[in-house]
């Protein structure tokens, strides 16, 4: 079977042109090809120099060009079309498309935009906070036992650790002892001061006899019945009764004025004394000061020295979260305490929690730095300013929340609440 001979465009035009038809231009030619007018015509892609027509010599003889304007497309033409036609067809669609969907979307992107612009602040300068405490003892002893480990959940009261509570239980029987011994100087003093009111009694009876002796030898010395000697020997017994009687005074003086009305200072003293070591004894028991999660127990272990007032545990609360967010100075001018707000959490992605403003920092974060800004120099440069916002959730979060989360912050401007 021969094989059939294929034409250029160049040699299809001098073919049309030898025929009678004129000179073809070179775009009506490529155009009737693509109108499918010369069936069996393709478009080579395989040539050197690019894409060339392949047009079938028996096709160019029998063609008759259209008589006026572009032949309507039939359903035998359209198998014939050609493929840049086809891709032509398909770019020019695909650029109206894109002419008009662009700049529709950039308009409905900018009235959204105006629209809702204003409205809200937002900022990823934020982080999620918890209390934390560091429980450190309050006596010196030595780590006997440890109830705890990282990771652990305990209730306010539950045992951490336990100090050697030997030395304190020596300390408290020392206390008690103490105290036995005050009451029993006390009961002496009461004695004491008891006792002085018998010798006082003695002392004036005998008193009133020496007084009445030396009446008698008065008497009896004006009668001339006694020695001068006599008279003055009772006069001396009668001194010796008075200096007698005031001493007996002085010592009960003395013995009331040591023994306190009330409870007795000594013994206060010492109470207090067995109260401290019972206190001392009860603190070597060291126990959770509220609710949350052990954290840096590492360091606790038994043998260890506990040292007064350094922390040994930290203590995460578990259920007080909240964000601290650090709005640019110019975001908080219509915040109030109350405004709705939404984190995300970088943690967990593609999740909103509802929260509201709590609290409104009184000072920029700069100004309880360690070292403040100094700006009255000569080398000022301004600096947008940074105002830490509390950020309370909404009841209690779905997720756990960790101290340190880095969060996105949104704040809703409610106008009523101004």
């Amino acid at each position: 079977m021969a094989k059939k001979r294929v034409l250029s465009t160049d040699e299809t035009l001098d073919a049309l042109k030898s025929r009678g038809l004129g000179d073809v231009p070179y775009t009506t030619l490529i155009r009737w090809l693509g109108d499918g007018l010369f069936p069996g015509a393709e478009l080579d892609d395989s040539h050197p120099r690019g894409a060339v027509w392949r047009i079938p010599a028996d096709s160019v003889d029998k063609f008759k060009p259209p008589k006026k304007g572009r032949p309507a497309k039939t359903k035998e033409a359209a198998p014939h079309k050609s493929k840049r036609a086809r891709k032509a067809e398909g770019r020019n669609w695909t650029r109206t498309v894109l002419m008009l969907i662009v700049p529709a979307i950039l308009i409905v992107g900018g009235v959204y935009y105006y629209l809702t612009s204003g409205g809200s602040v937002s900022t990823d300068d934020a982080q999620i906070h918890q209390d934390i405490v560091s429980v450190s003892p309050q006596v010196n002893g030595q780590v006997v036992q440890v109830f705890v480990r990282n990771g652990s959940r305990v209730k306010r009261g539950d045992m951490l650790f336990r100090i050697d509570p030997q030395p304190y239980r020596v300390a408290l029987e020392q206390a008690e002892a103490t105290l036995a011994n005050a009451r029993l100087q006390t009961q002496v003093l009461k004695t004491t001061a008891a006792g002085t009111g018998g010798d006082i009694t003695g002392a004036e009876a005998n008193l009133a006899i020496k007084r009445n002796a030396f009446a008698r030898q008065q008497a009896l010395l004006r009668q001339g019945f006694t020695t001068k000697a006599d008279y003055e020997d009772a006069m001396n017994e009668v001194r010796s009764a008075e200096t007698q009687l005031a001493d007996a005074r002085a010592r009960a003086a003395n013995a009331s004025a040591a023994v306190a009305p009330g409870e007795q200072p000594q013994i206060a003293q010492a109470q207090a004394a067995v109260d401290k070591a019972k206190l001392d004894l009860e603190r070597t028991d060291v126990r959770a000061p509220m609710d949350g999660v052990i954290e840096n127990a590492d360091k606790l272990q038994v043998g260890q020295m506990a040292v007064l007032g350094i922390g040994m545990v930290s203590l995460v609360h578990s259920t007080s979260a909240w964000v601290e967010a650090n709005f640019k100075e110019k975001d908080v001018g219509k915040m109030v305490p109350g405004q709705r707000a939404t984190i995300e959490v970088d943690a967990y992605s593609g999740q909103k929690f509802e929260g509201h403003v709590q609290s409104i920092g009184a000072g920029t974060g700069g100004e309880f730095s360690l070292l403040p800004a100094q700006n009255a120099n000569g080398n000022w440069v301004k600096v947008t300013q940074r105002v830490p916002v509390r950020i309370a959730f909404n009841g209690t979060p779905s997720k756990p929340m960790i101290a340190g989360l880095s969060v996105t912050a949104k704040v809703y401007f409610d106008e009523s609440k101004k």
